[in-house]
């Protein structure tokens, strides 16, 4: 299997490397570290621990992936995990932590893209073609699902979920779980949903009249003066079920942290 393995880079024997991977100059791959095809680890990059990145990754100069996690509850020798997936992106500097417990995961899907200074504790959990951009910190056991957006210098609180397609806008704490589908910003210091994300859903494809239900839904949840238990019955009655309005429900009723 031809692989790029620059002379100044640290690579253990142990290492498993799939067919074309580049290793760029003064990088350091661990002995527990398996690197997909064509995955490129670029200058000064750190990969340990026991990491699996899939194919076609692009592993930018001086992220830090693999290594100890910061949680103080965190007992020598036991044996935690980095997964992530195929074609995502990891931009300088950022860092991507191994688990806590034993057996415990830290996951980052297919075509992500954690962009430069971003920060994923231990038992955190990227769907696919998630985005965080510059500097978003993420505490432990975080959930981002499929094709959230999380704008930069955003902070969560562990925990947390953010639902599919959701967009939090930058400078936000998030500290309740988000909705899918909803757009977030800043306002007057806290996170709040300002309306569903609606140019994003138009992009991916999504219909006009789902867009117009979930439009119907977040008027009932937010502005309609009703408990959120009665605006969710409103919403299961009065706005037709598409699978997303469904799905949006459900977030709302499965939530442990109470959501924004």
């Amino acid at each position: 299997m031809a692989k790029n393995i620059h002379p100044t880079a640290i690579v253990d024997a142990r290492a498993q490397l799939g067919e074309d991977v580049v290793i760029g100059p003064y990088a350091s791959i661990g002995a527990h570290v398996k690197l997909g095809a064509r995955t490129v680890v670029q200058q000064g990059a750190i990969v340990d621990g026991h990491t699996t990145i899939g194919e076609d990754c692009q592993i930018f100069p001086y992220a830090c992936i693999g290594m100890k996690t910061q949680d103080l509850k965190y007992k020598e020798g036991s044996v935690s995990y980095v997964e992530i997936g195929n074609r995502t992106v990891i931009r300088e500097f950022a860092t991507v932590h191994l688990g806590t417990a034993d057996g415990e995961k830290t996951i980052l899907g297919d075509d992500v893209l954690f962009m430069a200074y971003c920060h994923a504790a231990h038992g955190v959990v990227l769907g696919n073609h998630v985005i965080c951009s510059n500097a978003v910190q993420l505490a432990g056991d975080v959930h981002l699902h499929d094709w959230a957006i999380v704008g930069g210098c955003t902070g969560s609180h562990q925990f947390c979920s953010v639902g599919r397609h959701a967009m939090v806008g930058g400078m936000c704490k998030i500290r309740q779980d988000f909705p899918p589908f909803m757009l977030g910003d800043m306002v007057e210091g806290s996170l709040k949903v300002i309306g569903p994300n609606v140019v994003g859903l138009t992009r991916r494809g999504f219909q006009k009249d789902v867009i117009s239900a979930l439009k119907e839904a977040f008027r009932f949840i937010y502005h309609s003066g009703l408990n959120r238990s009665q605006a969710l019955e409103r919403v299961e009655n009065d706005v037709e079920q598409f699978d997303e309005i469904k799905e949006l429900v459900q977030f709302y009723r499965h939530s442990t942290r109470g959501v924004s």
